[in-house]
């Protein structure tokens, strides 16, 4: 099988790189935002979105005009692939199953630039910690944390919080892989325990939002209180933008280290199939209905976002692709309130958020447990049956 996956590391570019790294994501940003202009004008004549070929030969023209004709000293392929992500993204955003939102015009120092290189073997090198780019940016050092293994097929590079990382994605041709373990575990997720497993073992949440929340809002007061576009104004909002990537690294760490936990101590996983985008939708309403409870569940979808339920669950799926295992998601609907012992539901069998108690048969047992274990028994009988 054909196993890809990517290595992130850290770029040490010189002065004269970031210059010419700088310029080449402007030219990027601005084909996309060309190349989205031009999507919503064919859409409004009531045309379909241009194809990713269709796009690319717009760079030709874009060339040839006047005010456009800088765009010669750009590099072709990191255009085309900008112009490859906008396509991708419409095709995601006309996916309903994904839920996706159309594509958004990028703004200079709100979005995470990134430009890629593709073809590695033909037009990029790796000499141990440099790697060599082309479009006149040469060999360029780099923080290697570990070997990079497999074959490189290309390599994007992006700024964030102002430094900037080169991400290799590799592929590797692997045997099939066989799990090492044969058990089968439920998981039920939740607010104040972040996973319970059906096996009673329980994880704490990180929620590292809620940990820096004070320290986010003091930064973005001090922010606020300075001239806007002044040194010390930049100098503050990249202290902002350092924190917030602390706080993501800090959830992405937690996540990587529970779900390789469970994934390599279980084969097979059942998980609840969540609608996390339309969990955490807003309850203000609008002027005409207004919401009820909104700052209570202005609370739970804070929550819930810090905690980064969807990651967790792709994570989850491609550990257990690597490693042989199978990852079922299952309906959640009445898992915590159907008695495992005698499938009897009933709101009366939860009467507190942490107890269980069968109004049926008196079985007692956590709330959680007992969702994790309705979980694993749903997901054993769409493995036998589809049900």
């Amino acid at each position: 099988m054909i196993k890809r996956k990517a290595f992130k590391c850290r770029l040490e570019p010189t002065t004269e790189q970031v210059e010419r790294l700088r310029v080449l994501c402007g030219h990027a940003r601005f084909v996309w935002n060309h190349g989205l202009r031009h999507c919503l004008s064919e859409l409004e004549a009531g045309k379909k979105v241009p194809s990713a070929f269709e796009l690319n030969k717009l760079v030709t023209q874009w060339k040839k005009k006047e005010d456009t004709v800088w765009l010669t000293e750009a590099y072709t392929d990191n255009l085309q692939q900008k112009l490859k992500d906008l396509h991708t993204a419409w095709m995601r955003c006309f996916d309903k199953s994904l839920n996706a939102e159309k594509p958004k015009f990028k703004k200079k120092g709100k979005s995470q630039d990134s430009i890629r290189f593709v073809n590695f073997n033909k037009y990029c090198q790796i000499d141990n910690r440099r790697v060599k780019l082309p479009s006149k940016l040469g060999w360029v050092k780099f923080r290697k944390s570990k070997d990079i293994q497999g074959t490189i097929k290309n390599c994007t590079i992006s700024l964030n919080s102002g430094n900037w990382y080169i991400s290799f994605q590799v592929e590797q041709e692997v045997n099939e892989p066989v799990h090492e373990s044969t058990s089968a575990v439920g998981l039920d997720v939740g607010i104040a325990k972040f996973v319970t497993l059906s096996d009673g073992t329980q994880k704490k949440p990180e929620s590292p939002y809620r940990k820096y929340e004070k320290q986010l809002a003091v930064e973005q007061r001090k922010l606020s209180h300075k001239v806007k576009f002044s040194e010390n104004w930049k100098k503050q909002k990249v202290k902002i933008q350092k924190l917030h990537s602390k706080i993501a690294n800090c959830r992405k760490d937690f996540l990587h280290k529970t779900s390789f936990e469970i994934s390599n101590n279980h084969a097979m996983i059942a998980i609840e199939d969540l609608k996390v985008s339309n969990m955490s939708k807003s309850a203000k309403g609008d002027s005409e209905n207004h919401g009820k409870n909104v700052k209570a569940k202005s609370g739970l979808n804070k929550s819930i976002l810090d905690q980064g339920w969807f990651e967790f669950r792709r994570q989850l799926e491609y550990k257990q692709f690597w490693k042989g295992g199978i990852l079922i998601p299952v309906p959640a609907q009445y898992t915590s309130q159907t008695c495992p012992c005698c499938n009897h539901m009933s709101k009366e069998n939860r009467k507190t958020q942490a107890d269980f108690v069968c109004v049926e048969c008196g079985y007692e047992n956590n709330a959680d447990i007992v969702g994790a274990l309705n979980v694993l028994e749903r997901g054993h009988r769409l493995l036998a049956c589809g049900e």
